[in-house]
């Protein structure tokens, strides 16, 4: 459906449900609302909470695409005024690169780039299968049926972000325990408060240590590089946003990519046919099944045609990562897991300025963890209903738990 940019385009009602998911899948109300075109607007939670009589919401994989890559048109800044310079950041997401505009996102950016080259990943591999295997000896230990989530996915996830940072080994269980608590949605305003006051406070007192001592790890490496460039809330800014935008992610989607291999068994074996066949199954898991199903909402700067759209500065879009990768516009038959596909440009990983930093490590840290638990355990099944399985509330989709056995 299109609209000459003179028209007004109808007001789409919020469906209860097209933030969730059936099992792998977006909902029935994410394809039921592709009724609607490729962007249209939408009223409901998402346009109350962004102070809005309306929101538009980008589907379409070319239009999601064009949006991402346009930081001229958009922002991802918070509550953009025309009256507040281009420079600032309010204090609470100051060094949290994606709510950032070049060139100061410019500036961070460079910083970072750095510490997730080829070269960087190949020499963490090594500590990241260390810690693969380990938590795979805790699995095979707690003996079938056991919480492949809690006790594999989750630990992977934020114990190879600790090695990333630089967490010293004796803190990385208290770490751990307090990025998990934050991000839990589930628990009340006051209790996430005090677990963010705590875990900002282990962050002051690790870059104080890092200003003094810096190691090898990425924030020492920052230091001992850019010291005098970056401050000690832009550093603490950066390890809150690689925290917010890494943990839950690799956790989801270890969870998720277990749940679709397992109801796609053919691609297993694909894991094992080389690198570049493993590569492309990580590849297409993460199109397949997005657990980030939106970035950081877009606020037009200026006012913008696309799509035949007018759409005003001051408005807010939302492009849906998760029904952009699973558009017929990218790839046919998109709602089909299959690695043997032709390679496609999907958004998994955003797409513009602000794509993933850490899109390169995330790929190899999957690539293990699906190689190495499949390895360990070639009888891995589901030991519940896949409709059983719980996912939890949080900001990225992350199973809740996994029952598996073998």
């Amino acid at each position: 459906m299109s609209h000459g940019i003179d028209e007004v385009a109808h007001l789409v009602p919020e469906p209860a449900n097209y933030l969730l998911r059936t099992n792998c899948d977006p909902h029935k109300d994410n394809f039921d609302l592709l009724a609607n075109g490729p962007l249209f607007k939408l009223v409901g939670d998402a346009s109350a909470q962004l102070g809005r009589d309306y929101v538009w919401q980008a589907s379409g994989y070319e239009v999601v695409r064009r949006i991402l890559g346009d930081y001229e048109n958009f922002t991802t800044r918070p509550q953009f005024t025309q009256e507040k310079s281009a420079a600032h950041v309010e204090a609470q997401f100051v060094g949290q690169i994606s709510t950032y505009d070049p060139p100061e996102h410019t500036r961070l950016r460079k910083m970072l780039t750095p510490e997730f080259t080829v070269r960087r990943i190949r020499r963490m591999e090594p500590a990241i299968q260390g810690l693969i295997n380990d938590r795979l000896d805790m699995l095979e230990a707690e003996g079938p049926p056991a919480d492949l989530q809690g006790l594999f996915a989750d630990p992977v996830g934020a114990l190879a972000l600790c090695e990333l940072l630089g967490i010293p080994r004796d803190d990385r269980t208290e770490f751990v325990r307090r990025i998990r608590r934050n991000a839990d949605l589930s628990r009340g305003l006051k209790a996430r408060a005090a677990d963010s006051a705590a875990f900002n406070r282990y962050l002051d007192n690790l870059i104080a240590k890092q200003r003094k001592d810096p190691d090898d790890g990425l924030l020492g490496s920052i230091v001992a590089e850019h010291g005098d460039n970056i401050s000690d809330e832009e550093l603490k800014g950066l390890c809150t946003a690689l925290i917010l935008g890494g943990v839950e992610t690799v956790a989801g989607m270890i969870g998720f990519g277990v749940l679709a291999l397992l109801e796609n068994p053919d691609q297993i074996r694909l894991l094992f046919d080389g690198q570049d066949k493993a590569d492309r199954v990580v590849n297409e898991l993460v199109r397949y099944l997005s657990p980030v199903q939106g970035p950081n909402p877009r606020l037009a700067i200026k006012d913008v045609e696309i799509d035949g759209q007018l759409i005003r500065a001051g408005d807010y879009v939302l492009c849906s990562v998760l029904m952009a990768n699973r558009d017929e516009a990218l790839t046919p038959n998109p709602n089909v897991l299959d690695a043997n596909r032709p390679a496609v440009s999907d958004v998994g990983f955003g797409h513009g300025i602000h794509y993933c930093v850490g899109a390169a490590l995330a790929r190899s840290m999957l690539r293990m963890a699906y190689q190495t638990l499949w390895e360990r355990f070639p009888g891995l099944r589901l030991a519940v209903p896949i409709g059983e399985v719980k996912y939890r509330s949080a900001f990225i989709d992350c199973p809740d738990q996994v029952p598996v056995t073998w």
